[in-house]
C-alpha cells in the first residue's frame, strides 16, 4: 500500500471512530442541533422585530448568518476531543500503532464534515418553517451549501490547533469561544454592518466572517455578491493552509515529547 493510500485509509478509520462516539454519546448531538435551532428561534421571534434589514425580511437576512456561525463552530468537538485524547494519554497509544500519525487529527476533521451536514439537515427546515425562503437558482444554492461545508472544514483545522495547544478540554472550549465568538457577532451575520457605530463598522467590514456571511447570503437569496464568494473561498483556503500546517506541526511536537 502506498503512503498516500495508507494515510487515506487511516484517516477514514479514525473518522469512523469519531462518528461512532456520537452514537455512544448522543448528548453530543445537542451542540449540533438544539443550540443552532435555539439561535434561529431567538433571533427571529425575540430580536427580529427590533432589527431593521432594508429590502429583506429579517429571517431571510438572518439564516445565512446563522448557518455560517453554526458551521464554523461545528469544529468544537474536534478541539474538545483532541484535548481529551491528549489528557488521557490516548495520543501515545496511537503513536505505538503502525499508522499515519496525523490521521488522528485529519480523521476527526473529516468526521466534522459529517456532523456539519447533520446541522444543515436540521437547521434548514427550521429556518423554512420560520419563514426563510431560498431566492436564487439551484446551482447557486448548491454552491452555497458547498461553501458552508468548505468553511466548516477550514475552521475545524483552527479548532484542531486549539485542541492540540490547550492544556485541557475546558481550556480549549474557553479559547475557542473567546477568540471566535466575538468575531461572528461583529460581522454582518445578525445585523447590517451599517447599523453599527463607525469605529465598530470599520472592523466589521474587514472581518472575514462578514465576507463569508455575505457570500452565503448572495448564493442563497441573490443579494449583490461583489467579490464576497471568491473572497470567502480564498479565506477558507488560507485558513486550511495555515492552521492545517500548524496542527500537523503541533501534533508531531506533542507525540515527540
Amino acid at each position: 500500500m502506498s503512503v498516500i493510500a495508507g494515510a487515506v485509509s487511516d484517516t477514514l478509520v479514525l473518522s469512523r471512530r469519531s462518528i461512532r462516539r456520537i452514537q455512544r454519546q448522543p448528548d453530543l448531538l445537542v451542540g449540533f442541533t438544539v443550540q443552532p435551532v435555539m439561535f434561529v428561534l431567538l433571533f427571529v421571534y425575540v430580536f427580529g422585530g427590533a432589527i431593521e434589514t432594508p429590502g429583506l425580511d429579517y429571517v431571510d437576512f438572518l439564516m445565512p448568518g446563522i448557518l455560517v456561525q453554526s458551521i464554523v463552530f461545528g469544529g468544537f468537538v474536534t478541539a474538545l476531543g483532541l484535548a481529551e485524547d491528549i489528557k488521557k494519554g490516548l495520543i501515545d497509544r496511537f503513536r505505538s500503532l503502525p499508522m499515519w500519525g496525523p490521521a488522528v487529527v485529519s480523521g476527526r476533521i473529516l468526521a466534522d464534515v459529517g456532523t456539519n451536514i447533520i446541522q444543515l439537515v436540521v437547521m434548514v427546515p427550521v429556518g423554512i418553517a420560520a419563514g426563510f425562503r431560498f431566492d436564487n437558482g439551484l446551482a447557486q444554492i448548491v454552491a452555497g451549501f458547498a461553501l458552508l461545508l468548505l468553511l466548516g472544514y477550514a475552521f475545524s483545522w483552527v479548532f484542531a490547533f486549539i485542541g492540540l495547544t490547550a492544556s485541557s478540554p475546558e481550556a480549549s472550549n474557553a479559547f475557542g469561544f473567546t477568540i471566535l465568538f466575538p468575531l461572528t457577532f461583529i460581522s454582518s451575520a445578525f445585523v447590517p454592518v451599517e447599523s453599527m457605530p463607525g469605529w465598530l463598522q470599520a472592523f466589521a467590514e474587514i472581518n472575514p466572517f462578514t465576507t463569508m456571511v455575505d457570500a452565503a447570503r448572495s448564493l442563497f437569496i441573490g443579494t449583490p455578491a461583489h467579490n464576497d464568494v471568491w473572497g470567502a473561498v480564498v479565506w477558507a483556503l488560507v485558513i486550511i493552509g495555515v492552521f492545517g500546517s500548524l496542527s500537523v506541526w503541533r501534533y508531531r511536537r506533542t507525540v515527540s515529547r
